[in-house]
């Protein structure tokens, strides 16, 4: 006996399929990166990382003050050391935030891009059934040529018009989605304007007296401080050269600055030879470089003549203490000072060095510390003089505006005597030699730099402006029109004539709608009393009577 099993087979489901973690995981990390939100705060977390750098000195702008800062805080200093604490802007916490910035604004535009380009090429969209329940509505008389009439009175307002049948769509105001992501794009271009700078620009400055003994040639050793980006070589450094022939400086009567003016001879294999002026707020500008002009002061001329008769002429310059006086302070340094010519033999306690303070306009009487005025009306240099061993031969780092003090206080120099001089005077001091002040020359302080992402930057502020005022201002919003047949046996107040059912919306806030609103009824209707009836709405029979009529 065969027994036969009628019971339905049933299937097994289908296995469920589990979802990837890591790509769930890396989806959403991707939305929140790309969110407005977040690009938000890393703009702000982007200002706050380059608060230290404002704050703290920095290698690639004054290394000498990072030094000092580590005689200051020998604690504090290798700390923020490690995190790159002095230099921000090339620190790896920096470029991350940076380049997250770059990223979140990339996300965030792409898709709201292509969105608006998507709306600004379809159509509005149709009226709805019932535009009584929009924010603004009223029923009036249609105007004559119904459809047709009201959407060439919207396009003269420069609205977007589709017209269908009797109905009629308008949308205006797409200024702003078109003003924010111009704001954001001219964003992401200052972003790529400052990396420009930073990786193919360079700097440097330079302290250059007049004279063609002095000239500067664009060579990474003649500058005091430089600065090249990553991308940067000595070698890609434009050729020219720079010689001081003038400076003129004017002075109000209290001292103010009124005009600076330096004149310069450029020459060099990448520029023609010729003369220019250049001032504070109008650099020269160069091939791949410009040229500003930072600061000036004087450069006192000594001659010394030691006890074998041979003369030596300093003009090293003194750099101004800060006052409006422009006193000035500075090292006249002879090392090579009374060598015996017979036989070439330089005596280490026999060099020399003057320290002194220039006064361009002295005062009558003393104290001789600070100058009058910035031109040289009373000029008066003070000088005090030492004899020794000045260390320039150990190889120690020295600046050559100061005399290094730890040979003054081992002894190895000593102070011979102080004087003040006059220009033309001449100093005899105790061994027989002899110091002559010979007078001034001037000299300039200058900022040589490329920046080739200035260009760019400039354009995209520019955009960015404009965009970011489009954003503040434009405003979305939408009318829509219905023309319909009014019956007369309904009472209507327009004799059996079409009415023109109207409403309209802002797609952003907008305060100021309602009155735009009146306005345009006014003008499709071609009656002014339709703005008073607009703004305050219409009776309640002109309502039925749409309504039925739409029925």
């Amino acid at each position: 006996m065969t027994v036969v099993d009628d019971r339905p087979e049933t299937v097994a489901p289908a296995p469920r399929r589990r979802p990837n973690r890591l790509l769930a995981l890396l989806r959403n990390s991707w939305r929140q990166l790309t969110s407005m939100r977040t690009a938000l705060i890393l703009l702000f977390l982007l200002a706050i990382a380059a608060i230290p750098g404002s704050v703290l000195p920095q290698r690639g702008i004054s290394p000498e003050k990072v030094n000092e800062y580590f005689v200051d805080h020998p604690d504090w200093a290798p700390r923020l050391d490690r995190i790159g604490a002095f230099e921000v802007f090339g620190s790896v916490w920096f470029s991350a935030i940076y380049l997250l910035l770059f990223t979140s604004l990339i996300g965030c535009i792409t898709p709201r891009l292509r969105d608006h380009v998507r709306t600004l090429r379809s159509r509005p969209p149709a009226a709805p059934k019932r535009m009584a329940r929009l924010p603004q509505h009223t029923v009036l008389p249609a105007p004559p040529g119904g459809a047709a009439a009201i959407a060439e009175a919207l396009r003269k307002r420069r609205w977007r018009v589709e017209v269908r049948g009797d109905e009629v769509s308008a949308e205006k105001g797409y200024l702003k989605e078109t003003g924010n992501l111009l704001f954001h794009t001219s964003l992401i271009a200052v972003l790529i304007g400052v990396a420009l700078g930073s990786w193919f620009g360079w700097s440097g400055n330079r302290l250059l007296v007049a004279g063609a003994d002095n000239a500067f040639c664009n060579t990474r050793q003649q500058y005091a401080e430089a600065k090249l980006g990553p991308r940067v070589n000595s070698a890609d450094l434009p050729r020219f050269c720079l010689r001081l022939d003038d400076f003129e400086a004017r002075f109000l009567a209290s001292g103010q600055p009124e005009f600076f003016n330096a004149t310069v001879t450029v020459d060099g294999p990448d520029e023609p030879t010729r003369s220019a002026d250049f001032s504070v707020n109008s650099p020269l500008r160069l091939n791949d470089a410009s040229v500003y002009l930072l600061g000036h002061g004087y450069a006192p001329v000594i001659r010394y003549t030691d006890r074998f008769g041979n003369s030596q002429i300093s003009d090293e310059p003194f750099l101004t203490t800060g006052d409006m006086g422009l006193t000035s302070e500075g090292l006249a340094a002879f090392p090579d000072a009374n060598v015996d010519p017979a036989t070439g033999q330089r005596a280490p306690d026999q060099q020399m060095a003057f320290t002194g303070i220039y006064l361009p306009t002295a005062p009558e009487q003393a104290p001789f510390v600070r100058s009058e005025y910035p031109t040289e009306r009373n000029p008066a240099l003070n000088l005090v003089a030492y004899r020794g061993n000045l260390g320039l031969d150990a190889g120690i780092p020295s600046s050559v505006y100061q005399l290094d003090q730890r040979q003054v206080r081992t002894g190895k120099v000593q102070e011979v005597g102080t004087k003040l001089l006059r220009k033309g005077e001449t100093w005899k001091l105790d061994d027989g030699t002899t110091v002559e002040f010979l007078g001034t020359e001037r000299y300039v302080t200058l900022s040589i730099r490329h920046d080739p992402g200035a260009t760019p930057l400039l354009i995209s502020c520019g955009f960015l402006l404009v965009g970011l005022m489009g954003s503040l201002f434009g405003r979305r919003r939408r009318v829509f029109f219905r023309v319909v047949p009014a019956d007369p046996a309904e009472g209507s107040p327009t004799g059996g004539s079409s009415l023109m059912e109207a409403g309209g919306l802002p797609r952003t806030d907008y305060p100021g709608f309602a009155d735009e609103f009146a306005q345009l009824i006014a003008e499709v209707n071609g009656d002014e009393r339709a703005a008073e009836r607009a703004s305050t709405g219409a009776d309640s029979s002109d309502r039925a009577g749409v309504r039925e009529g739409a029925e």
